[in-house]
């Protein structure tokens, strides 16, 4: 997106009973209560800065760079730039929630 990633809004791109995308969009020092999903999920940084802070520490992602979350593995978001992920999260009868919280 580029110049015009500060006007995006995040989305739902695709989603069937198992499997939900949704292109994230973070504006820069954004942050994104700490919540978990019940299976394993992916993050991907399509473009920006953004830091993935778990219990056990965090992890930085540049654009390209992807991280695996396991099962109800509790996580925050922050943006350090104006940044998009994509998220890739496994779905049961459709929903994602552990009840901590929404990706």
């Amino acid at each position: 997106l580029g110049p015009a990633l500060h006007k995006a809004v995040s989305t739902s791109l695709l989603k069937t009973q198992r499997l939900q995308l949704l292109h994230l969009v973070l504006p820069a020092h954004h942050d994104q209560p700490e919540h978990a999903v019940g299976d394993e999920c992916t993050i991907q940084c399509l473009e920006g800065d953004v830091e993935v802070r778990m219990p056990g520490g965090s992890q930085r992602l540049g654009p390209g760079q992807l991280v695996a979350l396991p099962a109800r593995q509790a996580h925050a978001l922050s943006a350090r730039v104006d940044s998009a992920v994509l998220v890739t999260l496994i779905l049961h009868q459709g929903n994602a929630s552990t009840g901590q919280g929404a990706p």
